[in-house]
């Protein structure tokens, strides 16, 4: 009788401490976060079109994704600072609290370089913000890595 009480004792522990470890397991495992990438290409003369994608990148942030972001053709305009402070989309909102909210999550914008160049945009434009030109394998590279992609 002792043997079986011993025995169901040592099983009852085995099974609790196996459940501490269950839950220890579960509670620090953490889901990545997914990647997304939002490519616009849109600029300001589609100013809902442009905002929605600063709207869509907020958003996720705000749900706590990994977001990058890819301006490309007009879109590269949409960093200038006269065109954040008075660009809004029908119903899209404001470009210049999509981008501070976007910002302050520590998002990268890359700009291409081609497009940038061709529509005037310098390193003076783009200074004080988290932005760099890039070529187009950079983007690729962006699209391969992420595990969504949204293209406004």
């Amino acid at each position: 009788m002792k043997k079986i009480i011993t025995m169901i004792a040592v099983i009852m522990v085995s099974v609790a401490a196996f459940s501490l470890v269950v839950q220890a397991q579960t509670e620090t495992k953490m889901e990545p976060k997914l990647k997304i990438l939002i490519h616009i290409t849109s600029g300001p003369e589609n100013p809902t079109k442009a905002a929605l994608g600063f709207l869509m990148a907020k958003t996720a942030v705000e749900e706590g994704y990994s977001v990058s972001m890819f301006l490309a053709g007009d879109a590269v305009q949409l960093l200038r600072n006269d065109v954040l402070d008075n660009l809004s989309g029908l119903g899209t909102g404001n470009l210049r609290a999509h981008y501070d909210t976007i910002v302050n999550s520590g998002v990268k914008f890359y700009l291409s370089g081609m497009s940038s160049k061709s529509r005037g945009l310098t390193e003076a434009d783009i200074k004080d913000k988290p932005a760099e030109f890039a070529m187009p394998k950079v983007l690729l590279q962006l699209s391969v890595e992420s595990d969504r992609m949204f293209v406004y």
